[in-house]
């Protein structure tokens, strides 16, 4: 990656993660659930019964209330566990799962593990941005776990990021190992940016 990119990309997180700081909790608390809308919404359209899902942090779009209605609705929820190596491991979404600080400090599920391939099955995957561009490029937080997942699918479902609505930008910085995914989730839309996966 050449230095202007990665400079350019240091200074776009910084500003995103100081303005989801500054966010009140009445904002993230509607976010959360205009999140949730759009993604039953989504999960229906797409008649999925198996997806991935990350568990938000407290500054990123709630998650929670989404994962915790499909596991009450029968879907089968895969949530992602970091790993040393760059890869991620899953375990899969229960009633009341506990949930523990994993590696970067993200919370994770603490369940039984199934290996990076387990999310070979599913039907839709749900991820974590920092922002996207309108032609589906997504800029994540700098660790490459989820690129690394999509990069290695043999059969990629649809991927959807999800991210606030100021964070869907003209364009954000990339270099090549950076993958588009097929939309993007906001509060109060959803919007297919970049034609299927193969």
């Amino acid at each position: 990656m050449s230095d202007a990119i990665a400079d350019a990309k240091r200074a776009l997180r910084a500003e995103l993660r100081e303005r989801r700081q500054i966010m009140s909790e009445s904002a993230r608390d509607a976010a959360a659930r205009g999140i949730a809308q759009q993604l039953d919404a989504l999960v229906d359209r797409l008649g999925a019964r198996s997806l991935s899902c990350f568990l938000s942090t407290t500054t990123e779009p709630g998650t929670r209330a989404f994962v915790d209605g499909a596991v009450a609705r029968g879907i089968r929820v895969l949530l992602p566990i970091t790993r040393t190596d760059g890869l991620l491991d899953w375990s899969v979404a229960t009633p009341g799962i506990d949930i523990a600080e994993g590696m970067f400090g993200l919370p994770e599920p603490v369940g039984e593990l199934l290996g990076p391939i387990a999310v070979n099955d599913v039907d839709l995957l749900v991820i974590p941005a920092a922002a996207i561009d309108r032609t589906g490029m997504r800029l994540g937080w700098g660790r490459g776990f989820f690129d690394k997942t999509i990069g290695s699918m043999e059969r990629c479902p649809p991927v959807y990021a999800v991210v606030y609505d100021s964070e869907v930008l003209d364009e954000v910085p990339s270099d090549v190992h950076d993958q588009r995914v097929t939309g993007v989730v906001t509060p109060t839309q959803t919007l297919v940016l970049s034609p299927a996966r193969r």
